[in-house]
């Protein structure tokens, strides 16, 4: 089933709707092992009823991106660290790891099948998801002896559009994202579906994402939705970048790791550190905290302006995008398109 082309100066579909022509297959069984890897159009797929990943989510997925620098050519952000967390996720819920080779490969195959639909604008990206899922018909409580892999692509231009306006978002202290032991650094199906109850609500109260508090003490920031949260303390250079610390509960972001590397270039101080509700509430008031953003790789960099909660709202800074959240988003969208260096070797051609 294929999808039109996007053109410059078209509308962008909203975000993973409209999806490319082609998409990348791999079949893992308990008696071959990975097998039939293969592009080919973007189809239907034809699943039993009685699948397993269906009943009891042994479902992962990804996602990354490739970029079109200034001078034409494509190429994928940090592909590698995105293959191995990957594995991450699939040996969280036993499932099998897709060797590297194999993630890169199909990664590179359908960026160099369907990249033209990717128009020459630094604001637009292509979008790939991949998702493993096991496909036994069989209902035992059991990790799958069969599995298949997809790779599928969109073009966007960011899950809140080419450069966002400052976000408002509301504290969840009902419900959790993640609990200490479960799989919230994994990038597993289980972790989405749950959270859309608060996600509605916060969407009734008039803001667009959700911030999450650690599960035992509903204290602590942990997560913004499904991105990681910056806190920025003071301003200009030698500004603080904080981000709190992963424990097990929080995704390992990679762009949240591209931005701790890129605060320090920049001349600004990275820091991981555990800030809790009040924490954040108070510094932001005495005017510590300058600004707050949120990351991900669909978000890219993502200021936020307000804070809904019920024991009190307040503004972050003045409610506008701070210049070190301004001045980090540009570096790594810099990156992203070739308009600066790449130091850091993250940019692998397609």
């Amino acid at each position: 089933m294929s999808q039109p082309s996007a053109v410059a100066g078209a509308r962008t579909p909203a975000f993973g709707e409209a999806f490319t022509a082609h998409m990348v297959t791999a079949r893992w069984t308990a008696d071959r092992g990975w097998h039939a890897p293969r592009l080919r159009p973007f189809e239907q797929l034809s699943i039993s009823p009685a699948m397993v990943g269906l009943h009891y989510g042994q479902v992962a997925f990804e996602g990354l991106k490739a970029h079109r620098g200034v001078h034409g050519s494509l190429a994928l952000f940090r592909p590698g660290e995105h293959a191995r967390r990957f594995q991450q996720s699939a040996r969280r819920l036993a499932m099998p790891e897709l060797p590297e080779e194999l993630f890169l490969a199909a990664a590179r195959d359908l960026v160099r099948a369907d990249g033209d639909q990717l128009p020459a604008d630094p604001g637009l990206s292509l979008y790939l998801r991949p998702v493993l899922f096991a496909t036994e018909p069989c209902l035992a409580v059991r990790p799958a002896r069969e599995y298949l892999f997809v790779l599928i692509a969109f073009v966007t231009a960011g899950f809140f559009g080419p450069r966002p306006e400052p976000v408002s978002v509301m504290v969840s202290r009902t419900h959790s994202r993640a609990v200490p032991g479960g799989t919230g650094h994994a990038k597993v199906a289980g972790n989405y579906a749950p959270a859309y109850l608060e996600q509605l609500r916060a969407e009734q109260a008039g803001c667009q994402q959700v911030v999450w508090l650690d599960a035992v003490e509903h204290r602590w920031v942990e997560e913004l939705g499904a991105m990681n949260i910056f806190f920025v303390r003071g301003q200009g250079p030698g500004a603080q970048v904080v981000t709190p610390s992963l424990t097990g509960t929080l995704l390992p972001g990679i762009t949240r790791d591209s931005l701790l590397t890129l605060a320090a270039d920049l001349g600004y101080q990275p820091a991981q550190e555990r800030v809790s509700l009040d924490q954040w509430w108070s510094e932001c008031r005495s005017g510590v905290i300058t600004e707050t953003f949120a990351c991900g790789t669909a978000a890219v960099v993502t200021p936020v302006g307000r804070v809904r909660d019920e024991q009190g709202d307040w503004t972050i800074g003045d409610g506008t995008a701070g210049p070190v959240t301004l001045a980090l988003r540009d570096a790594l969208v810099d990156v992203h398109t070739g308009l600066s260096a790449d130091p850091h070797g993250w940019m692998s051609p397609a």
